[in-house]
């Protein structure tokens, strides 16, 4: 047996498989973020292990047996969370998650330092670890001149797993300090930031050993010693090993709260004009590149919370058969946007409205906006040198079949839909536990689901949505400023 446990900003989810990869049971604990001032988002590292312990034991209740036979554990996160230890690797203060915003201006100047983008391949996003650093520097002097050592989420879950400081290539990836084509920290880009190595994990590969499970916790848990425990992966690159999307060109497109249009790669090949983050994959010698938007369903969620009525039945008044765009057009900017605009400033709109704009046309409006905000991504990977050819839907919102279609219309791509299962994060995690257990080759493990169903492009309307697509374009600079 292998168990993926997932440190997501809502919960923790632990999933066991078995050696052929079958789902034997999961379980979960609920966190909450703490938002103290506007713009901040925080969260107390130690829920995170209460999370943990909640989701082990409810797994336990109902699979102790199988729980007992478990042989590799995989981790899977939130990531570019700021994690703060001092010397007897004690919290320092509450961990600054990927949402929070609040360094802003301490990203803007790190980026404008040529070195960051040339070392990292990205643009330092004000979400990302090392601005972070530099706020805390800033802000909370004291705290700084504690800080032994810097971890991100999922990471200080393996310190209490194992008693170890490491990390992995992927999540690390997005912290603004490491070398994504030589996969090392870089000590330049750490001593911009009054950091150096010592205050860093140690690095592995996704798919190796980053230490064994304490024995407290196994005799808890009623396992035996030993148990490996893999270096996992950033959310993103672990449900992606879930997927199987580890092989140059395949791809796939996540529907979620957020939105990522995601593309493995087996070279490294950066673009940070475009706002494309540009990462290590949890694979050796494997990167990827993802183009992000910050409020994909949940701009159908704020439409169902303005119109008092549900989400699925908001697109369900749409019918089944894809309709021609009608002339509004909605930017889901609801909290700026990161590609390829990365502009934190920016605001949602609806443009075109008119008395005969219905409930169903702005929920039309919503869904076409978000499969336009993937067409940029879309553009964006290709001015970094990737063409994608079909991509697998994957979240919540791929229950949606008319936002399926609307996505494979504004793409000009076939859309996959995988079989029944769970190819999520903690899955994912859950294969790099039985790779660094087993010593198994990642790519036979990380292989792809069957596909139950494929969305194609809508032939007829390809030209009505290539039309609405130039005037979703148009929007952003004449409301840049005014927003």
């Amino acid at each position: 047996m292998y168990l993926g446990l997932d440190l997501g900003t809502s919960g923790v989810k632990a999933l066991l498989i078995d050696g052929d990869q079958k789902v034997i049971g999961s379980g979960h604990g609920a966190l909450e973020v703490s938002r103290p001032r506007s713009g901040w988002s925080e969260q107390d590292p130690a829920d995170w292990i209460r999370a943990t312990e909640e989701a082990v034991g409810e797994l336990k209740a109902q699979h102790a047996a199988e729980l007992a036979a478990v042989k590799g554990i995989g981790l899977s996160g939130q990531m570019h969370g700021a994690t703060l230890l001092d010397e007897r690797d004690q919290v320092l203060r509450p961990c600054i998650l990927w949402n929070d915003t609040r360094s802003h201006a301490e990203a803007a100047k790190l980026d404008a330092d040529p070195r960051f983008r040339k070392i990292t391949g990205n643009i330092v996003f004000p979400g990302f670890t090392a601005p972070k650093l530099a706020w805390v520097k800033n802000n909370e002097p004291a705290v700084f001149a504690k800080v032994r050592w810097v971890l991100l989420p999922k990471d200080y879950l393996r310190l209490w797993l194992t008693g170890e400081h490491m990390s992995e290539m992927s999540d690390s990836a997005g912290t603004s300090w490491l070398d994504v084509a030589a996969r090392k920290w870089s000590p330049e880009l750490l001593a911009a930031t009054e950091l150096d190595e010592r205050q860093m994990p140690g690095l592995v590969e996704g798919t190796e050993q980053a230490g064994s499970l304490r024995s407290e916790l196994a005799s808890r848990w009623g396992m035996n010693a030993g148990v490996v425990v893999a270096g996992g992966a950033g959310d993103n690159a672990a449900s992606a090993c879930g997927m199987g999307t580890v092989r140059p060109g395949h791809a796939f497109v996540s529907l979620g709260t957020s939105g990522v249009l995601f593309a493995a790669n087996g070279s490294y090949l950066p673009n940070p004009e475009s706002a494309v983050h540009t990462f290590c994959h949890a694979l050796p010698n494997a990167w990827h590149q993802m183009g992000v938007i910050l409020s994909a369903t949940d701009s159908l969620n704020w439409l169902s919370e303005i119109t008092g009525k549900e989400a699925g039945d908001l697109t369900g008044e749409l019918g089944e058969a894809l309709k021609a765009p009608t002339g509004v057009t909605f930017l889901p900017y609801l909290s700026g946007e990161r590609t390829p605009h990365n502009d934190a400033a920016i605001r949602g709109v609806f443009a075109g409205l008119g008395h005969e704009s219905s409930r169903a046309v702005l929920t039309q409006a919503v869904v076409e906006g978000v499969a336009f905000a993937f067409r940029d991504s879309q553009q964006a990977l290709h001015q970094a040198g990737t063409e994608l050819s079909r991509v697998t839907a994957i979240g919540g919102g791929s229950r949606s079949r008319y936002w399926l279609k609307a996505i494979a219309t504004a793409l000009q791509i076939p859309v996959d839909i995988p079989a029944d299962g769970d190819f999520g994060a903690a899955y994912g995690a859950a294969r790099l536990g039985l790779i660094a257990a087993e010593n198994a080759d990642p790519y036979e493990v990380c292989a792809a689901p069957a596909t139950a169903e494929t969305i194609e492009p809508d032939a007829k309307l390809g030209g009505a949505y290539a039309h609405a697509y130039e005037r979703y374009r148009a929007l952003y600079p004449a409301i840049k400023g005014v927003s």
